[in-house]
């Protein structure tokens, strides 16, 4: 039996340690040649010197395991380094077929206390890293399809967080660089589903470098597979990389333990019609003030009760 991504290429960018760590295996697994991705800097933080050391470590893990993968050390949050990343991916394996985005820093500050550089490290490998390379993937499966005159096969999974959906008061860079993954998202499916691209987003909870301190508290089982571990987004992954997800795109998945939940866009929770032309200050006092007199803030984001959200990725 051919196996769910067997002759296709991925790309899985931060794959050397963690999530994409898991996510790079998981999709050999499921029979796609990786390109694994990492700037493999010690911090994270994005300090330190880069070292090719966690991407090689990881591609050589899959080859031993009967897959195909090569290591890529290039910077995403670098535009032309993304667009080498991708055409590794066709110079190794002749196509490109899924691209996991997941790397990412964290430079964690009330916004009161925030410097500027630790705002703009932090946009640029989340966010502009996203964006450069689903830019550059985009182009390629555009041009495709127009060569050929018919849909291609494409999938981008993107890393959001749960910051983004609760808040996170110490992430404020983080949390807007989440928000700002779903924005590009939703709009690229749009853009791209007529030429046969799904793009989706997950919010995965999972014990990595990146949430060491969130979930210290919390030790993980002895006897059983940690409810934390990587190894259970990675599925989802593979799934949404996957011909059978065909019909899913511009979708929020929140990933995590052996639960995965469809997040709903943002629904009007009350409407207030002014009695005149337009509103009057005492008329806005009088209705605003009633209606959020008794909801604590952020209420109305109810996935925030429903799912439990907690702080990080």
């Amino acid at each position: 039996m051919a196996l769910p991504l067997e002759g296709r290429t991925a790309i899985v960018t931060g794959a050397g340690r963690g999530l994409g760590r898991a996510e790079a295996r998981e999709l050999a697994r499921l029979g796609a040649a990786v390109v694994v991705n990492d700037y493999g800097q010690p911090g994270r933080d994005g300090t330190g010197a880069a070292s090719a050391g966690p991407a090689e470590e990881v591609a050589a893990e899959i080859r031993a395991a009967g897959g195909r993968a090569v290591a890529h050390t290039g910077d995403v949050a670098d535009f032309g380094q993304a667009g080498g990343l991708v055409a590794t991916a066709l110079a190794e394996f002749g196509s490109l077929d899924v691209l996991v985005n997941n790397a990412g820093i964290l430079r964690d500050r009330m916004v009161f206390s925030m410097a500027e550089e630790e705002w703009d490290a932090v946009i640029r490998v989340h966010l502009k890293g996203h964006f450069n390379t689903v830019r550059h993937a985009a182009a390629h499966w555009r041009e495709r399809a127009k060569a050929t005159g018919a849909p291609v096969y494409g999938r981008i999974v993107n890393t959001s967080s749960e910051a983004f959906l609760a808040g996170s008061a110490g992430q404020p860079n983080y949390a807007a660089a989440k928000g700002g993954i779903v924005g590009l998202t939703t709009s690229s499916a749009l853009a791209l589903g007529k030429y046969g691209v799904t793009v989706n987003a997950i919010c995965p909870r999972a014990r990595t470098r990146m949430t060491e301190d969130v979930f210290a508290g919390l030790a993980p089982p002895e006897e059983r597979l940690d409810p934390l571990a990587p190894e259970h987004v990675a599925p989802l992954v593979g799934y949404l990389a996957s011909p059978a997800a065909a019909g899913i795109t511009g979708q929020l998945l929140v990933v995590h333990g052996g639960m995965v939940a469809v997040v709903e866009r943002p629904r009007v929770a009350a409407t207030f019609d002014s009695k005149q032309e337009t509103f009057t200050y005492d008329e806005l006092d009088a209705q605003l003030t009633v209606y959020f007199a008794d909801r604590p803030p952020g209420e109305t984001f109810a996935a925030s009760e429903v799912l439990g959200l907690r702080r990080g990725r």
